[in-house]
């Protein structure tokens, strides 16, 4: 299958961002650990929920990378030193570590983030631009 690209069309002059921004998320989009949903609050608002059971807070890192990218990574808490050893007869409850990546479109940013009863919840806004009309001067030759 031929690969599409972005950069090739004489329309779409700087839009390569845009086309690295699809590779990126196709490739995070692959992983379903820790599941998770995408809500739209209201007409610019939106919040993105992770199940996190068994996480504490100090356990999970949120941070936008290269201004679009939104990572959340989780890593298992350690075990402490003198707690006793643990014999689980089944373990059904996952917690291993994870990283889940989501990209922000231009506007779009995080205003928040809460964990309540093993769910992390990130809330986001898209701010309007600004609508500015700049006149380009031309000169005689």
């Amino acid at each position: 299958m031929p690969r599409f690209s972005l950069s090739g069309h004489p329309l779409l002059l700087g839009f390569e961002q845009v086309e690295q921004m699809v590779e990126r998320a196709a490739k995070s989009g692959s992983d379903s650990y820790p599941p998770y949903n995408i809500e739209l609050v209201s007409e610019d608002a939106y919040r993105i929920t992770l199940a996190v059971a068994g996480f504490r807070p100090e356990d999970l890192d949120a941070t936008i990378e290269e201004q679009n990218l939104l990572v959340v990574r989780g890593r298992s808490a350690e075990v402490e030193p003198d707690a006793e050893p643990r014999v689980f007869l089944h373990r059904g409850i996952a917690a291993r570590q994870f990283q889940k990546t989501f990209v922000l479109a231009e506007g779009v940013e995080v205003i928040g983030a809460q964990l309540a009863d093993g769910l992390l919840h990130i809330n986001l806004i898209r701010r309007a631009p600004a609508s500015t009309v700049k006149r380009i001067d031309i000169d005689r030759a």
